[in-house]
């Protein structure tokens, strides 16, 4: 094979970028805080946003080769939340290292999740009346009330395992073109093949200009459900799913939460975990439940 150069790559991304944000909308008058994780966006993501109109402050943009996700990016908001509460920001946008997931913080220093975000890109579309919204792909872990409000939006939803390429691979073989997860990895397939921060961070701005709405006011009818998650450490190659008393603990928390949560029992995949997840309108609820289904496990 031969490998050539290109010099003007950047550029080119930089334009591929903001030709996903639509024509007629800018971001003017808006003030935004991106955090680049001292990754792959650390000379991108800031020229996006500033080439759109915005005023933009750039934090995690000095990678040395060994400091990336150091204390910032998606993986860690808290430094995009002080940042942003420190100037005076309307919106903070975080990116990870490799710049393909995206989390965002509003000016009161609230951290918005990948299934809130993909909530406001559904949404929008239904409201303005673009091509229909034919269905949404999640995975496992993506929180129930996001399944809830497309439910009652008749959007039809579909859960992958955990990672987005078993996302891409379910919108691919529905048919559909967004989905994502709580962590931040979102797909829009008619802007991109792929997941891409910057991308999936216009698709959530836009939808801001349009309405005129915050990102509170965009999410004000999402509300996820409290999540508690134990992990449960067992010996390799533990036959953990033939538990009778577990699957029997399973089923009873289950019964309890009928329609308003669900449980979700999965082993890691890289560590000897079981990871024992519940869902339910009430923190103190899913709490209970998960830790007494975790004992199981353990026993």
């Amino acid at each position: 094979g031969k490998a050539r150069r290109l010099d003007d790559a950047r550029g080119r991304y930089i334009e591929f970028c903001k030709s996903t944000f639509p024509n007629e909308l800018d971001l003017r008058g808006m003030k935004i805080v991106i955090d680049c994780a001292h990754g792959a966006a650390y000379h991108i993501a800031p020229d996006v946003f500033h080439e759109l109109g915005a005023e933009v402050i750039a934090i995690g943009r000095n990678p040395n080769g060994f400091n990336i996700n150091a204390g910032v990016g998606a993986t860690a908001p808290a430094a995009l939340r002080a940042a942003v509460q420190e100037q005076g920001a309307d919106l903070g946008i975080a990116l990870d290292g490799d710049a393909d997931r995206v989390l965002m913080v509003d000016a009161a220093g609230r951290v918005y999740n990948g299934d809130e975000l993909l909530y406001v890109i559904v949404k929008d579309r239904i409201n303005n009346a673009f091509a229909p919204v034919q269905g949404v792909v999640g995975t496992l872990m993506t929180n129930m009330a996001l399944e809830v409000a497309l439910k009652r939006m008749d959007i039809p939803f579909a859960r992958a395992k955990v990672g987005d390429r078993y996302v891409l691979e379910v919108l691919q073989e529905r048919g559909w073109l967004l989905g994502g997860e709580g962590s931040g990895h979102l797909l829009c397939l008619d802007k991109h093949t792929t997941g891409d921060g910057i991308v999936s961070a216009l698709q959530v701005l836009s939808t801001l200009r349009r309405s005129g709405a915050t990102l509170t006011e965009a999410v004000s009818e999402l509300r996820l459900f409290p999540q508690t998650l134990i992990n449960v450490r067992v010996a390799p190659g533990s036959d953990w799913q033939k538990n009778d008393a577990l699957l029997a603990e399973k089923e009873s928390a289950e019964s309890q939460l009928g329609s308003d949560g669900r449980v979700l029992i999965r082993a890691s995949g890289t560590e000897p975990l079981v990871r024992v997840m519940v869902e339910a309108r009430d923190s103190e609820l899913a709490s209970s439940l998960a830790k007494r289904i975790a004992d199981r496990l353990a026993a």
